[in-house]
């Protein structure tokens, strides 16, 4: 693994490196950002007892490949129950570009009434990546992507694993790995050609009834498209040990 999104430039401030960079032009990706307030958040719950149930991002605007500042905060204090936002602001603006909020909950052993409503993803041969993501660099290049078979319902399958860190060269929680990866769930269950269309998400809304574990992550994802510009796209998600969540995608859609 080398090299990194960030790179830590003073007190909550953060170098962007051209990995964090999108397919849809000179912005971020929405996971780098995503995994950057993730972070800010979890250092906020340390030592708790709670836990991240939901992530939240709303895209407020072009988030620049450029210096960018983050602040946190507990927005609804609670021993079981808190709301937690993170923000993301570019350079000296001091308009936010991004926003994370997160619920975390408290948790307790429930170990013998876990259940999961779907099985484990399995994973077979690996099949050619989309031709747009062949020919894609900045954050194309930073994730390791292994498309497989669809499903039987037609949704996309493929398993995602960063291969970059997330700040310099220090050590990134599951979530934060899994928040580097799920913004793709939009191209993995593209329904639309990427050179006719830009089908482009608006936020990133992630519920976890698990923490993930380890650095390979499956997205079973399938989009719908409107008839009046706007679609969504929906995602099952998967560790190596089984389901672990949902995720859910409004999309900007336009013909290019």
């Amino acid at each position: 693994m080398t090299g990194s999104y960030y790179r830590r430039a003073g007190d909550a401030v953060y170098e962007s490196d051209d990995l964090t960079r999108s397919n849809w032009g000179p912005i971020q990706h929405g996971s780098p950002p995503l995994a950057l307030l993730t972070r800010e958040i979890e250092g906020l719950l340390d030592g708790s007892g709670q836990r991240i149930a939901r992530l939240s991002l709303d895209i407020l605007g072009a988030i620049p490949v450029a210096p960018v500042r983050v602040a946190a905060r507990v927005a609804r204090p609670g021993r079981r129950i808190c709301l937690l936002e993170a923000e993301m602001f570019p350079g000296d603006d001091d308009r936010p570009v991004a926003r994370v909020g997160a619920w975390a909950l408290s948790t307790s052993d429930t170990a013998g009434v876990a259940c999961d409503r779907h099985p484990p993803l399995t994973s077979g041969p690996s099949l050619p990546p989309p031709e747009w993501f062949a020919r894609a660099d900045g954050y194309a290049r930073s994730v390791r992507w292994r498309v497989q078979a669809d499903a039987p319902d037609g949704a996309a399958i493929a398993w995602l694993s960063p291969q970059v860190h997330l700040v310099d060269d220090e050590p990134t929680t599951a979530l934060q790995r899994l928040a580097m990866v799920v913004d793709s769930a939009n191209g993995v269950g593209a329904a639309l050609d990427v050179d006719e269309y830009m089908f482009m998400n608006t936020d990133t809304v992630v519920h976890l009834h698990r923490l993930p574990i380890g650095d390979d992550f499956g997205l079973r994802a399938r989009a719908s498209i409107g008839p009046d510009g706007v679609g969504a796209t929906t995602a099952e998600l998967f560790d190596r040990d089984g389901f672990i969540g949902t995720s859910a995608q409004a999309l900007l859609v336009q013909r290019r």
